[in-house]
């Protein structure tokens, strides 16, 4: 049994919808085969972009979608992927397994592709082998609404009309693969390079590379250094941390126990959101800088037969699970989180989506993110969870996992509540308070579930799928089971 309660009248922050966004790099099949096939390709396409891939995720309604890395922005010349394909240079991608890059799918293709999803684009400028130089031009090209040289150079490229970039990161994982630099250091490239990151007209959202994981220090000595040198915060907007988790075993071949560990691993993510938030709070206690989360999500081995620098993996009802309890974190805490971006879009890490040739399939990571959709732009509530434990092994010995998360968010009279049972072979009874006043009037709610190594494939991409969930909710207070292994979201209209 647990206990759940929510309170509709008790406000938390409105949810960003941002916090719905993914990543997509220069990396494996994610950009080319993913989503990028040419205009000549037999696979259905509109200017290049596949067609089947557009549907799916618009269906998945992602607000943003970060780019070009990742680790492959760290070593990009945004120039190389501008103007006629046929003229772009072919570059060696040293980050991901040193293939060539051949520069079709660029700035204008991508802004094009964020835009028939129905997603912001979030742009990754290169600090760790750029210039200050080469990201203010490439802010003029995308934002300028005029007649500069650059200006007249993105309308011959297709677009007359500025692309309207609101969201510029000024580097990427600078404490590694983005420059090696120390805390201070980075900070001062930051300043040095935001501070040339102009609007041309429009208000734009620098974002500033923050911790690998939890790492305080790095949190602390990059604010201290900011609030020293940079006193009133100009020209920085979010500050974006990176997580990831992941267990023995490969994605689709685990134990009962690295089943439950996973999860476990993914739920510290609540940690991570409350520290670092508090860390910022110290230098910033009016919240002007977003904590963001730009890099999440599962890291497995690749499948058999891939290319190890690929990160082809996977996706089974573990990684959703880890999906829904992560965003159920996210939307608890609206007051502090603005933005984040699961790894990856496509055929990456814990993707949405795969592709092989001219077959896709939706992910059961993917569900998770259509069914968790209408949170977005919704209020979260406090929602107040009492759920039993499972114990389970580890390396070292035992630890436990509270089984029953979720979330609670409010629009008008619709309350949508997502609950997850991470109990591998049992149902779990909710019973569920509705405190202020509030009283349900109608109920519907839908399940993904089943045995927990089930997973999408090509020859039965359907082979899980939500479906409806039987229940019966009147009142302030009502009973749901929630099947094992599952992730449950249901709609109460409140009268």
């Amino acid at each position: 049994m647990a206990r759940i309660t929510i309170n509709p009248t008790d406000f938390v922050s409105t949810i960003n919808p941002n916090i719905y966004g993914h990543f997509t790099e220069h990396l494996g099949w994610c950009v080319y085969g993913g989503i990028w096939v040419g205009e000549n390709s037999s696979i259905p396409n509109t200017d290049g972009i596949r067609d089947d891939v557009v549907a799916a995720l618009r269906k998945l309604k992602p607000p943003v979608i970060r780019w070009p890395g990742g680790c492959f922005a760290d070593d990009y010349h945004w120039e190389d992927g501008v103007g006629p394909r046929a003229e772009r240079p072919r570059r060696v991608n040293i980050h991901w397994g040193e293939v060539v890059e051949p520069n079709s799918f660029g700035t204008q293709e991508f802004v094009r592709f964020c835009r028939m999803v129905g997603a912001e684009p979030y742009l990754v400028g290169n600090v760790g082998s750029g210039t200050v130089r080469e990201l203010r031009e490439w802010v003029e090209y995308c934002n300028f609404d005029g007649d500069s040289t650059l200006a007249e150079r993105r309308a011959a490229d297709g677009s007359p009309a500025p692309l309207d970039v609101t969201y510029w990161g000024i580097g990427n994982e600078n404490w590694g693969c983005g420059g090696s630099f120390s805390p201070e250091d980075y900070c001062t490239e930051f300043r040095r390079y935001a501070t040339y990151v102009r609007g041309f007209g429009k208000q734009l959202f620098a974002i500033a590379c923050g911790p690998s994981g939890n790492d305080i220090e790095w949190t602390i000595r990059f604010f201290r250094k900011l609030r020293r040198d940079y006193w009133d915060f100009r020209n920085i907007h979010g500050f974006a941390a990176h997580y990831y988790s992941g267990t023995a075993g490969t994605a689709t071949t685990y134990t009962v126990d690295q089943w439950y560990e996973l999860i476990a691993k993914g739920l510290r993510m609540e940690q991570l959101v409350v520290q670092q938030r508090a860390a910022m709070d110290a230098y910033d206690p009016e919240r002007k800088i977003g904590l963001i989360v730009d890099e999440w999500g599962t890291w497995h081995p690749v499948e058999p037969g891939t290319p190890p620098r690929f990160l082809y993996q996977q996706n089974t009802l573990r990684d959703a699970l880890v999906a829904a309890t992560t965003l159920d974190i996210f939307n608890r805490h609206a007051d502090k989180v603005v933005m984040a971006n699961i790894a990856q879009t496509i055929n990456v890490l814990q993707a949405m989506i795969l592709t092989h040739e001219d077959q896709m399939l939706v992910t059961p990571t993917g569900l998770v993110y259509g069914m968790y959709a209408p949170h977005q732009g919704g209020t979260a509530v406090r929602t107040t969870i009492d759920s039993a434990s499972m114990v389970y092994k580890v390396r070292d010995g035992e630890e436990d996992l509270s089984l029953v998360s979720g979330s609670a968010s409010l629009k008008g009279s619709r309350l949508f509540v997502t609950l997850t049972n991470s109990h591998a072979e049992d149902d779990v009874e909710v019973n569920i308070a509705l405190l202020g006043g509030a009283s349900v009037r109608e109920a519907q709610a839908e399940v993904l579930t089943g045995e927990i190594h089930m997973h999408n494939t090509f020859e039965m991409p359907n082979a899980i799928q939500p479906r409806s969930l039987a229940m019966t909710a009147t009142g302030a207070s009502f009973k749901v089971t929630l099947p094992p292994a599952s992730v449950t979201a249901m709609t109460l209209r409140l009268s």
